[in-house]
């Protein structure tokens, strides 16, 4: 009889660690993934969600210097927005069939005046205002250099808001109030100074002449 007892309590004891195992298996299983997902929490929260190229570009679009950027320009060379820091820079898109493109000469002028003062202004014919820029860049050089005698430094036909903008117009944009946003119309001007940071914007109407443009370029140019 107690054999019997016996045999029947082993057969217990038998079944109770075949219905446990498979259960405590089950829980060390459960108990590891909380771990996991509480460590991935724990890494997100501390790296964050966004990835380094999204924060990288980020922190490009909203920096001041904006000459870290290269262009073709319209005798088909490359320039580099570089060879300008230390000096004055004004950014002018452009365009040859607008009513303002008589603001070549008064630019090409301030140009003469203050280049040996360190003043560099760089043209951006662009074709988003009136379709006023229609050319190639073969034909914008000819009309530059024929009608306005330009020897500034000038890009070639770059696209300066909305779909294919350049990530220099898009840096632009994306500065704070007064100087950020799209330009407004061909021969929207903005003063970067000798850091390389843009530090002021003027609108298409204001021209080269105007006192206040005039004042801020020598202002800028007086600065170390």
């Amino acid at each position: 009889m107690g054999w019997c007892c016996g045999k029947k309590s082993g057969m217990g004891a038998g079944v109770v660690v075949a219905v446990f195992l498979p259960v405590y298996l089950g829980m060390v299983v459960l108990a590891n993934q909380d771990d996991e997902r509480r460590s991935d929490v724990v890494v997100s929260q501390i790296v964050g969600d966004e990835s380094p190229v999204e924060t990288e570009q980020e922190m490009k679009m909203s920096s001041k210097d904006v000459l870290g950027y290269e262009f073709e320009m319209l005798d088909g060379s490359t320039r580099s927005l570089e060879d300008f820091r230390g000096s004055v820079v004004m950014f002018v898109n452009v365009a040859s069939a607008c009513g303002l493109t008589p603001q070549y000469e008064g630019l090409e002028a301030m140009y003469q005046k203050y280049k040996d003062d360190g003043l560099v202004i760089v043209g951006f014919p662009a074709n988003e205002f009136g379709a006023q820029e229609p050319g190639t860049n073969e034909e914008i050089a000819l009309f530059c250099s024929n009608e306005y005698g330009v020897t500034f430094p000038m890009a070639g036909k770059i696209v300066v808001k909305g779909d294919g903008v350049h990530p220099l117009y898009a840096q632009l944009a994306a500065q704070p109030d007064p100087i950020g946003g799209e330009p407004e119309w061909n021969f929207a001007k903005f003063l970067v100074n000798r850091k390389g940071e843009v530090v002021m914007r003027f609108p298409s109407r204001t021209a080269p002449e105007d006192a206040g443009l005039i004042s801020a370029v020598e202002g800028l140019l007086g600065e170390e």
